[in-house]
C-alpha cells in the first residue's frame, strides 16, 4: 500500500481537489454479489430495461452547449460489446452539438454498493464526459443538498486528468468548499480504465484501476454533510462546453468524439 500526504489545490474555476500519489487499494470484491450489470453484449440502442434518457438543450445548470437526444443511434449505440456515447457537431434549433445522457433512474437505484465502470474517454478541448450518480427521490431538497457523487469526470483541456468528487449542502463549489481529488493517466483516450465507487454508510471511496485516490468520510453530523443515506442512480454522458468543460473553448475540429463503455457492474 502506498500513502502520501495530499495537497489541497484550488483551481481558477473554484474546483477543489486533493492532488496526491494514489493509494494502492482494492474494494472488497469477493464479499459482495453482482446485483445489476450491463455487459453491452447486444447491438442497437441501449437496453431500455436498464437505461433511460435525459433530453434537451437548456444548458443543464452549467451553460453546456449540447442537446441531449433520445433513442438516436448516432449519439448512443451498442456494438461490438461496447456502449458508445457520441458528441456530434450538428445543429438542433439554436444548439450546435448533440450528445446523449443515459440514466438508470427507476431501473437501477441503490443505497450503498460498489460500482465498476470500464470506460475510455473522448479526446479534445471542450469535451466533458462524466460517470456519476444523483439521488432518485431528492429527499433533502434541490441540488446540492440531496447530494451528488461524481465517480469520474474528465475535461478535454486536461487530457491526463481524472476527477472524483462529492457535492453536498455543506461541501460544494458554489460556496468554495467542494470535496474531491484528481489522479493522472497519460492514456485516457487511448485505453480503457476501470472507474470504481465503493460506498457504504461510513465513507465513499473512489478508485481508478484499483488505486484509491479519494475518500470522503461520514462526519456523523447532518444531511448537509452526508445526504448519502438514500437511493442513488447512475448517469453516463458526454457534455460539450459548459462552465468547466468549455473553460478553454471548444475545438470544433475534433468532432465526433465518443466515450466508450465496456461494462457497468454493481455489487452489494
Amino acid at each position: 500500500m502506498i500513502r502520501k500526504i495530499a495537497i489541497l489545490i484550488i483551481t481558477t474555476s473554484g474546483f477543489f481537489c486533493m492532488a496526491a500519489k494514489a493509494q494502492k487499494d482494492e474494494p472488497g470484491k469477493l464479499k459482495r454479489k453482482l446485483v445489476w450489470s450491463d455487459e453491452f453484449n447486444y447491438t442497437g440502442l441501449p437496453d431500455s430495461t436498464k437505461w433511460g434518457y435525459d433530453t434537451g438543450g437548456h444548458g443543464w445548470g452549467n451553460n453546456e452547449k449540447q442537446y441531449y437526444t433520445q433513442k438516436k443511434l448516432e449519439n448512443a449505440s451498442v456494438k461490438n460489446g461496447v456502449l458508445n456515447i457520441t458528441a456530434i457537431k450538428e445543429n438542433i434549433g439554436e444548439v450546435s452539438y448533440t450528445s446523449a445522457r443515459l440514466l438508470s433512474k427507476n431501473k437501477g437505484d441503490w443505497k450503498y454498493g460498489r460500482f465498476e465502470i470500464r470506460a475510455k474517454m473522448p479526446e479534445g478541448r471542450g469535451l466533458w464526459p462524466a460517470i456519476w450518480m444523483l439521488p432518485t427521490e431528492w429527499k433533502y431538497g434541490d441540488w446540492p443538498v440531496s447530494g451528488e457523487i461524481d465517480i469520474m469526470e474528465h475535461v478535454g483541456y486536461l487530457p491526463d486528468s481524472i476527477f472524483g468528487t462529492v457535492h453536498t449542502g455543506a461541501y460544494n463549489h458554489s460556496i468554495g468548499t467542494q470535496k474531491g481529488a484528481k489522479v493522472f493517466r497519460s492514456d485516457l483516450s487511448d485505453a480503457f480504465h476501470v472507474y470504481t465507487l465503493d460506498w457504504n454508510e461510513n465513507e465513499i471511496k473512489i478508485f481508478i484501476d484499483k488505486e484509491l485516490y479519494f475518500t470522503y468520510t461520514n462526519e456523523k453530523k447532518t444531511f448537509r454533510e452526508w445526504p448519502f443515506d438514500q437511493r442513488f442512480h447512475l448517469l453516463l454522458n458526454v457534455a460539450v462546453g459548459g462552465d468547466w468543460g468549455g473553460k478553454m473553448g471548444i475545438d470544433d475540429t475534433v468532432f465526433p468524439q465518443t466515450m466508450d463503455i465496456d461494462y457497468v457492474r454493481v455489487y452489494q
